[in-house]
């Protein structure tokens, strides 16, 4: 009875481009809430950190392909394997930048210091693994 019950939950539920989508709609539409947030406050705040860091500030518009141009696609699913290790790469500076001394850190509700920055990371490495499935405005390899 049980395995019948499991095999009708498996059926059910087997729907993996729904499930590619809904990924996609999870990791590039919260990311986009962060590009949005630097498109209408700037990305002042992230060149100070680059310039104190010996870089060049212009750099830090390259936030805004990462947190904005990238789930834009990843949403649509257009370029989505790509434009998944842009948002990965993203998080790469992002941690080295802000999150290396917070990595064995637990915040003040108890959750992972990093935890963000780990999902974005982990999810946009599912999305380039996964591709973007049925429901994609894209066509061809690069899906």
């Amino acid at each position: 009875m049980v395995t019948t019950m499991l095999a009708a939950v498996n059926r059910a539920l087997a729907h993996e481009d729904a499930g590619k989508l809904l990924l996609r709609l999870a990791v590039g539409g919260l990311m986009l809430f962060h590009g949005i947030h630097k498109l209408i406050d700037g990305v002042d705040g992230i060149a100070g950190m680059l310039t104190a860091q010996g870089l060049p500030g212009v750099i830090a518009y390259g936030v805004l392909v990462g947190e904005v141009a990238a789930p834009c696609l990843i949403i649509l699913g257009i370029a989505t394997r790509p434009a998944a290790l842009v948002l990965a790469f993203t998080m790469v500076v992002a941690w080295l930048m802000v999150g290396t001394g917070k990595t064995w850190l637990l915040d003040k509700t108890g959750a992972w210091a990093i935890e963000n920055l780990m999902y974005f990371f982990i999810g946009a490495l599912a999305v380039a693994c996964l591709g973007a499935g049925r429901y994609a405005f894209g066509k061809g390899a690069w899906r």
